[in-house]
């Protein structure tokens, strides 16, 4: 049950994001989006969902792998499922991730019959786990790029967003993680605070105290552990993200193909990861931000108007967004019933 602050905070993140979108359209010229949207081929449409099927699913299958390595084994549809719902989750929260990932435990531990923190533990690994091949991805494509393409001064801006993706997260990950106690202490004192107000508004909940969080966030970074210290189920979970981010680029690539236009793939691969950046902006998805990236991105690299990538973004979120939205809000709405 979301409190009424929690739900003014995704209104108005929704219409910011809309608003965000709106102006993003009317710079690049709403008639130009839309006459490029008309010129959209159906059966090269069929390639951009058939991309967005089997990154959700590549993404379930790294969920299902980390489930498995934590005690927990599930089936491939069970999994879908279950990813489904989480990317409703981070879909209607601000800050993406970060801000669905304690609903997305919640949802976790309801169909999966795992503890609270096992559950928090295994969608923050998979999300842990996605940045290392979008770092990987991001920064070989632009390096590529660098060297043998003549953008000049057009590269400016890619390369501080891959700097950012290169360093700036892997130091805050390293940050967190060589000082856990005072994070667990940290997160303690923050979380029980809001824990005692939901227990007030939600009576049914068992609001615990400092301790009890301090207790959880512990079996949490355990539970990181032993993810971290299964190799073969590392490897095979980072493999499935790979998958996802690759089927990522192919339904931006597949996009402007069928608007008309062909990009290298390895511009898809920068962009993709340059775009999730949007995730640090407090609107839901990154709805707005995001398409605004991979335009300033795929505009810089290549010479496709701008006005026929925002298009492009546009049906690309359709596929990778508000496809999954729906699928995962219905199964969010069963697992939570």
């Amino acid at each position: 049950m979301d409190t009424p602050v929690e739900t003014r905070s995704v209104v108005v993140g929704f219409l910011a994001g809309v608003l965000l979108t709106a102006l993003l359209l009317w710079v690049v010229g709403v008639g130009t989006v839309v006459d490029a949207l008309s010129r959209a081929r159906p059966r090269r449409l069929l390639l951009v969902a058939a991309a967005a099927v089997c990154w959700l699913v590549a993404w379930a299958l790294s969920l299902r792998t980390v489930l498995r390595v934590l005690g927990r084994d599930v089936s491939v549809l069970r999994a879908v499922a279950v990813y489904a719902s989480t990317t409703f989750a981070n879909n209607v929260t601000p800050f993406g991730q970060a801000g669905g990932e304690p609903f997305s435990a919640y949802l976790i531990s309801r169909e999966t019959n795992v503890e609270y923190g096992t559950g928090f533990a295994a969608i923050s690994s998979v999300d842990a786990l996605h940045f290392v091949p979008s770092l990987t991805l991001g920064v070989a494509g632009f390096g590529y790029l660098a060297a043998t393409a003549t953008l000049g001064d057009r590269l400016t801006f890619v390369a501080a967003a891959v700097a950012v993706l290169a360093v700036g997260l892997p130091v805050l990950v390293y940050l967190a993680w060589t000082n856990r106690d005072p994070v667990e202490r940290g997160v303690a004192r923050a979380v029980a605070p809001v824990a005692r107000l939901v227990g007030r508004v939600v009576p049914r909940i068992d609001t615990p105290d400092a301790a009890a969080v301090e207790a959880r966030v512990d079996e949490f970074f355990r539970a990181i552990d032993r993810v971290a210290a299964d190799r073969r189920g590392l490897l095979l979970a980072i493999g499935f993200s790979a998958l996802g981010w690759l089927a990522l680029a192919a339904s931006l690539w597949s996009s402007l193909y069928a608007l008309g236009y062909t990009i290298p793939l390895v511009v898809a691969l920068v962009a993709i990861p340059v775009g999730d950046l949007a995730a640090v902006v407090p609107i839901p998805g990154g709805l707005g931000g995001l398409e605004a990236l991979l335009v300033l991105v795929v505009a810089t690299l290549t010479p496709v108007p701008a006005a026929a990538v925002a298009a492009a973004a546009l049906v690309h979120r359709v596929a990778t967004y508000l496809f999954p939205m729906v699928l995962g809000g219905a199964a969010a709405a069963v697992i939570a019933d």
